[in-house]
């Protein structure tokens, strides 16, 4: 009887803690983001937090508030000054194109002229020429204005931005100073066993510093290379462009989605030298920093297959937008190591399976 009652009131705690868990979760669920990007940072920076730690012991909000002001100074400040720029040339280029100032069918009708290759290709494989170059020009038009459009919504949410902005730095400063403390409650509160659960922590962390070593510090490299290519070449908006490469970057499709139709356009011009510039400084360099750096930032630190990394980042970036590169390739180390603690419980009850069943015999 008791042995019931006792059960009875571990399901119904269950079932509470679960309701209530929901309703938190949902009740903070638009400041969740500012939570995880606060947790990212507090990962990233836990060794400076560390070093600080060392020169100032049992001075935690002190430790705490030199490494945020850090991570304000080297990451924040430059990210939003590019932000402000990017904002900038992006609500420019969208006025100019809804005053008509810049015609993008025009543009495209005149290149056409000039490479007439094309459409005689087109028109071996039955391709109707005039119906290939308008669907052409309404999807570069549109594309060009959605970018811009979006760019410019941006600013329009420009409260709800600082408001995160804000809770995720106040966030940060209390994970720095008791992120270890947080992290031995949750082992202590979490029912899976502490070595699995020092496991998937542990695994969050190598995932999270090889999500943005080896994409974000990469991608943002070669995106600034190609923005200063487009600034020598002269090509206006040049910080715009830049971030463009550098979101393509973390794509499959790379940061030569921007700059090869640049080097195309230069020579159809007849600029060659700016044309062989691009060609050389995006092929040669842009495109090798991938190869070059990659294996040296992340090292084995996912240990997942790199069809799975460009999976779940793609997969990411759908589900949450620009926080799915890092989600992404993290919820796919999760499914990966969650299935080999499944496959390493089962190898170690086969053993025992295996003694029982031969006593039994």
């Amino acid at each position: 009887m008791q042995d019931q009652k006792y059960s009875f009131s571990t399901g119904f705690f269950i079932i509470l803690l679960l309701f209530i868990t929901g309703i938190f979760l949902g009740m903070v669920g638009t400041y969740l983001m500012a939570v995880f990007w606060a947790i990212i940072l507090a990962v990233l920076f836990q060794n400076l937090q560390g070093w600080f730690v060392e020169k100032f012991p049992n001075r935690s909000n002190t430790t705490a508030a030199l490494t945020l002001l850090t991570i304000i100074l080297i990451v924040i400040i430059p990210v939003s000054l590019i932000g402000i720029a990017v904002v900038a040339e992006g609500s420019e280029f969208y006025n100019r194109l809804e005053s008509g100032d810049i015609d993008i069918q025009k543009m495209l009708e005149g290149y056409k002229a000039q490479i007439p290759t094309i459409e005689n290709a087109l028109q071996r494989f039955n391709i109707n020429v005039e119906e290939f170059r308008a669907s052409f020009n309404e999807a570069i038009t549109n594309a060009t204005k959605t970018m811009a459009g979006k760019l410019v919504g941006f600013t329009q949410n420009t409260f709800t931005f600082v408001v995160q902005f804000s809770l995720m730095l106040y966030i940060l400063f209390f994970f720095l100073r008791d992120g270890k403390s947080i992290l031995d409650q949750l082992v202590w509160a979490l029912p899976i066993g502490d070595t699995l659960e020092w496991r998937l922590i542990k695994r969050f962390e190598s995932v999270t510093r090889a999500t943005v070593k080896g994409n974000l510090v990469i991608a943002s490299l070669q995106g600034t290379i190609g923005g200063l290519l487009f600034w020598a070449v002269g090509i206006p908006g040049a910080v715009l462009w830049g971030v463009l490469m550098t979101f393509f970057s973390l794509l499959p499709l790379g940061s030569g989605i921007i700059w090869v139709p640049a080097a195309i356009i230069f020579f159809t011009q007849g600029e060659l030298g700016k044309a062989l510039t691009i060609v050389l400084v995006g092929s040669l360099l842009i495109g090798l920093i991938d190869n070059l750096l990659r294996p040296k930032l992340v090292g084995s630190d996912t240990k997942m297959p790199d069809y799975l990394v460009l999976l779940s980042t793609l997969g990411g970036l759908t589900w949450f937008g620009v926080s799915g590169f890092i989600l992404g390739p993290m919820v796919a180390a999760f499914f990966v190591t969650c299935w080999q603690i499944l496959g390493e419980k089962q190898a170690e009850s086969k053993p025992l399976e295996s003694e029982t069943a031969s006593e039994t015999k």
